[in-house]
């Protein structure tokens, strides 16, 4: 089984854990990744945009000029895509774009994500993570002195204190440990976890 050390808030030495090798161990599915990260980012379009068409834009009521014997091509209206101000054709209109995926899939790319950061030496377990009060600078202390930056840190529960510490810090996020995603994983270069979280992980993703 996967050993790494386990470290204080103070970022001293607090002995070691054996992660499950199931989650944390496994050959990286790149394909799996790709697809989980591909279907949570479509999941998170709103698909509101929207545009007018030939029928929907103000005006253009009348045809401009009779049909024939001017010399001008046939025009019907002043609001017809070819016309400045007029409607768009084939535009876009509100959709849902989300979609599933199977929840083999989802698991595969979990362990792929969780392993992958293992290997490149970029997770780090904390003992307890907690503070005694809301304070920016104290989560900035504590992710100093373990000496990670864009951070996302996993805890075993919503520990209020913690979240409102790093909500301002950029590039640091936090999230309950039933509730991480791949992408949240990927997109931060080292992933902070409460000792207790490893075991909810692995109750949840094993």
């Amino acid at each position: 089984m996967p050993i790494t050390p386990v470290y204080d808030m103070s970022g001293a030495a607090a002995g070691e854990i054996e992660l499950p090798d199931g989650i944390f161990g496994i050959e990286p599915n790149e394909a799996a990744l790709h697809a989980v990260v591909r279907n949570q980012l479509a999941n998170r379009r709103r698909g509101t945009q929207s545009t007018l068409t030939r029928a929907e834009v103000r005006g253009g009521g009348i045809k401009p000029w009779r049909q024939k014997g001017t010399g001008r091509a046939r025009q019907g209206s002043i609001r017809s895509p070819q016309w400045t101000h007029g409607g768009i054709a084939l535009g876009p209109k509100p959709r849902d774009y989300s979609y599933t995926l199977n929840k083999k899939l989802r698991r595969l790319a979990m362990k792929s994500a969780l392993s992958a950061k293992f290997a490149g030496g970029a997770i780090k377990v904390i003992d307890d993570i907690g503070f005694d009060a809301v304070k920016t600078k104290d989560m900035v202390k504590f992710l100093g002195a373990i000496d990670v930056s864009k951070a996302y840190v996993i805890m075993k529960d919503g520990d209020r204190n913690v979240v409102l510490s790093a909500r301002n810090i950029p590039g640091v996020t936090t999230a309950q440990a039933n509730l991480i995603n791949v992408y949240d994983i990927l997109r931060h270069d080292s992933v902070v976890i409460d000792r207790a979280a490893v075991a909810i992980i692995e109750e949840v993703f094993a």
